[in-house]
């Protein structure tokens, strides 16, 4: 099938010093010398229902993102099977048999390639359940090692979709990596859990392709995504479908800012590098322990009573 060629983004991420009026990054203190950095592409093309074109296009991006140094490559929400609701009007016209054998087949590259790989897609369930809307964690021998399944599902998406219970860490050269999809994306409560769990790399797909003229998504989720990166000191990734009226993917940096984009509607790989040793911009960094285990002040609260009249001047 001919397609348009993949837009190449190969991008370093420039290092950010820490300004000498700022409170001292965090996040050095989590790696040691021999780890704590890795090689991430964040990959974007147009999904559709055709699984065997998706699985084309996903093959030929992590080749592409290989050749380019990566270690862990990221793909969007539903890349692999299409997104029921806006690619397939149902769920029950998904073909499992082409899903399986276009999964078989991307388990294969990752093998011969020796990366890690995040890919979104359908997973089957038994009886009269839905699926999960899901994202597989692929390993460099080419086996699924966990499965991330959408918590949030949208009241749309409960018309096709289970939605899943448990969080998902897995650890790529010494770096602590979360998953979320999509509408995840509007409950703070997760990230805040996964910053718990020690994440520092959250992979964040998305389908928010195919919008109506004026949604608010495109303004909306990507400065969500990077106020969450910001607030728990974390690197974030955010990737979508490439079909039209898109938004386009980024890489963002542990200070809330964007590190890397992709053009908007366009397929493209773009490789940035994640390295828990370099100093970044983090304002809450002292005192975010102590907020994680409940302690929502710094300092040290007095006993006084003029402090707890509330009602006086």
């Amino acid at each position: 099938m001919q397609r348009p060629p993949i837009a190449r983004t190969t991008t370093l991420i420039a290092v950010l010093a820490a300004l000498a009026s700022c409170v001292p990054a965090a996040g050095a203190e989590d790696a040691d010398e021999s780890g704590g950095v890795l090689r991430l592409a964040t990959c974007q093309f147009p999904v559709s229902d055709d699984i065997r074109s998706n699985g084309e296009w996903i093959r030929s991006q992590m080749r592409q993102a290989s050749d380019e140094g990566a270690d862990l490559i990221h793909f969007p929400e539903c890349a692999l099977s299409g997104y029921a609701g806006v690619d397939l009007s149902s769920i029950d016209g998904l073909d499992w048999d082409a899903l399986h054998s276009e999964t078989e087949a991307i388990l294969a590259t990752a093998r011969d390639l020796g990366v890690w790989v995040v890919l979104g897609s359908t997973h089957r369930l038994g009886g009269d359940h839905r699926p999960h809307n899901s994202l597989y964690v692929i390993n460099p021998e080419g086996r699924i090692v966990d499965r991330y399944d959408k918590r949030f599902c949208t009241a749309g998406d409960l018309e096709h979709y289970s939605p899943g219970d448990h969080f998902v860490t897995f650890e790529v050269d010494g770096v602590r990596c979360g998953l979320l999809i999509c509408y995840d994306i509007r409950f703070p409560e997760l990230y805040r859990e996964y910053s718990k769990l020690g994440v520092r790399l959250m992979l964040h797909s998305f389908y928010n392709a195919r919008q109506k003229p004026g949604s608010i998504h495109p303004e909306i989720m990507p400065v969500t995504a990077r106020a969450y990166a910001g607030v728990n000191n974390m690197f974030v990734s955010i990737n979508n479908s490439s079909a039209p009226r898109s938004w386009p993917s980024r890489f963002i940096t542990p200070d809330g800012l964007v590190g890397a984009s992709l053009p908007t509607d366009e397929p493209g790989v773009m490789v940035n590098v994640v390295d828990l040793h370099e100093p970044y911009y983090d304002a809450s960094g002292p005192f975010r322990p102590d907020a994680l285990r409940g302690k929502l002040n710094s300092g040290e609260a007095v006993d006084d009573p003029r402090s707890e009249d509330r009602t006086s001047h």
